[in-house]
């Protein structure tokens, strides 16, 4: 594909010629807060889980709903975005979003029970969930075509490192503290977030102009009982044995007729609530099935890495947020440099490297065992934070660079939309795979322990001679059995980890030839080559004009 194949309008540069009020930096550090704060929520309380569990008297499978439930609740808000900004105007919307995620942030904060915590979830994740969509539009509009790449470093940093500095944050204030404070600490960002934005904020002409149209509650309900029930099935799924359960038959066959037909109506429909006709753009079909494993994959590791280094590592809460604090050193200096290298190299080959650093670094996660430093550890993640930056910040602007200014909302909706798709599923149905992995793994190593195997009678020997002066000769048997049994479980549960982890690594290496499966990625590097020297040479010629 040539340079003249590409649009003559591509995101950011508007019809009209409009331009924002005030610097654009001053923009992007206005509505930048919101997005971390919102994004910062989806993993702060992963590491504080067993303390969430112990607290409201709950297991850790039924606490994980805590992350689930923001990211369903998320999801199901992200199509209505749109048309909430059409109805009440952009920026009364974010406001009102801002300030219900900050109100129901503090009701996580106070709640006593696991199911009004879960409710408060909801809530703060139906409040968050226009968040990231709006801002990614407010910042492609606000930018020029040749500094997008930088606008976009900066918003995929607080998209990639907000999760992943989340697990450390949330670490420390659980030590330190209390669960609740990961999230009473929103408060003071979100008054700080609702006073930046109405201070340098405006709506553009062409969206103050716009008109809703018909609402299309049907098309919203559809998505809402699909994704709902689809949820709840994946979080219940395993503590009710599946599809032996009737409930789950029923909410799998219930999810699946309101997906199919969300997607039948939304297609035909004149006003759709979320309009699915821009995935005919091949580049954005290809970025939105990416995002979608990249959120398997982001959100898979930030909630399996925390409870494999406290479940089986005996790391505390803090421990674990400082092992994983390199993945936000690898993803910042990342940001940076792919925002640069953005319009120079192409952007397949970027985002392909990304995907094969991620696989590399899970290769590395699932090769560890119970006796690695926490070195192993830090440069797993740091490798991890680079491969992240790489992905994000050029799949974000490739993807969404061949569409028009008119279908900038709905193609931010579904790009965060299927992220966070991807990363509930993922969550849910790896949360299940470590239950069963470990159930099938037992039985195998099991079948080592018989009176035949040499290393197991040395090993119970030692341990009922060690044993024995403490609880006696008859007592010692049995204990160093039940001692030994426990090892098992151990064992049983670290290699369920790891084949996560490789399982990841292996949708990682997949990920990474589809990236050239976008088209203009070459184009588009010159293109803005071209836009940023004729931007140069404009400013010079207004300075000649101009004067001193």
């Amino acid at each position: 594909m040539s340079a003249e194949d590409l649009p003559a309008q591509v995101p950011g540069d508007s019809p009209s010629g409009w331009r924002p009020r005030v610097n654009p930096w001053l923009i992007v550090v206005a509505v930048m807060p919101a997005t971390f704060m919102q994004v910062l929520d989806t993993s702060i309380a992963n590491v504080a889980i067993p303390h969430i569990a112990g607290g409201l008297s709950a297991t850790p499978e039924e606490a994980t709903w805590v992350l689930t439930s923001y990211l369903s609740s998320n999801a199901i808000i992200l199509p209505a975005t749109a048309w909430f900004s059409s109805v009440f105007g952009r920026k009364r919307f974010l406001l009102t979003c801002i300030l219900l995620f900050t109100l129901s942030s503090a009701a996580c904060g106070a709640a006593p029970s696991l199911t009004l915590l879960v409710f408060a979830r909801i809530l703060q994740g139906a409040g968050g969930g226009a968040l990231q969509p709006i801002t990614l539009a407010i910042l492609m509009e606000s930018f020029p075509r040749a500094r997008r790449g930088t606008a976009m470093a900066v918003f995929g940093m607080g998209v990639v490192v907000a999760p992943i500095l989340g697990p450390t944050l949330g670490g420390w204030i659980t030590d330190n503290y209390s669960w609740r404070w990961v999230f009473y600490i929103n408060l003071p960002v979100g008054v700080l977030a609702m006073l930046l934005v109405q201070a340098f904020i405006e709506d553009p002409p062409y969206v103050a102009r716009t008109r809703p149209g018909r609402t299309d509650f049907i098309g919203f309900g559809l998505m809402a009982i699909g994704l709902a029930t689809l949820q709840i099935m994946l979080d219940r799924g395993q503590e009710d044995d599946w599809f032996a359960a009737t409930w789950i038959r029923w909410f799998a066959g219930i999810s699946a007729v309101c997906l199919i037909s969300f997607i039948i109506r939304e297609l035909s429909s004149e006003d759709p609530i979320l309009d699915l006709r821009v995935l005919r753009n091949r580049n954005f079909a290809v970025g939105t099935l990416m995002i979608t494993m990249l959120g398997i994959i982001l959100y898979c590791m930030i909630a399996m890495l925390p409870l494999f280094l406290q479940i089986l590592m005996g790391y505390s809460a803090l421990l674990t947020g400082l092992a994983m604090t390199p993945r936000g050193l690898g993803a910042f200096t990342a940001n940076f440099i792919a925002g640069w290298l953005i319009g120079i190299v192409d952007s397949r080959v970027m985002i392909a490297a990304g995907f094969l650093v991620v696989g590399l670094s899970g290769l590395m996660f699932s090769h560890m065992n119970l006796e690695i430093a926490m070195s192993h550890v830090v440069w797993a993640n740091f490798l991890n934070g680079v491969g992240m930056s790489m992905i994000f910040v050029t799949l974000a602007t490739t993807t969404m660079w061949t569409l028009r200014n008119e279908q900038m909302g709905p193609a931010a909706c579904i790009f965060n939309l299927m992220r966070n798709i991807g990363g509930s599923l993922g969550i849910a149905g790896m949360t299940t795979f470590l239950a069963r992995g470990a159930q099938a793994h037992q039985p195998i190593l099991a079948s080592h322990l018989t009176p035949y195997d040499p290393a197991y009678q040395r090993w119970l020997q030692t341990a009922q001679a060690g044993l024995a002066s403490r609880v006696g000769e008859q007592a010692a048997r049995p204990k160093a059995v039940g001692l030994l049994y426990g090892v098992l479980l151990q064992q049983a549960q670290l290699l369920s980890f790891m084949d996560i982890f490789r399982i990841l690594a292996i949708l990682c290496f997949l990920g990474a030839p589809l990236a050239f499966l976008f088209q203009g990625a070459k184009a588009r590097a010159a293109s803005v080559h071209r836009s940023s020297s004729s931007e140069k040479q404009t400013n010079r010629q207004d300075s000649s004009v101009e004067g001193p």
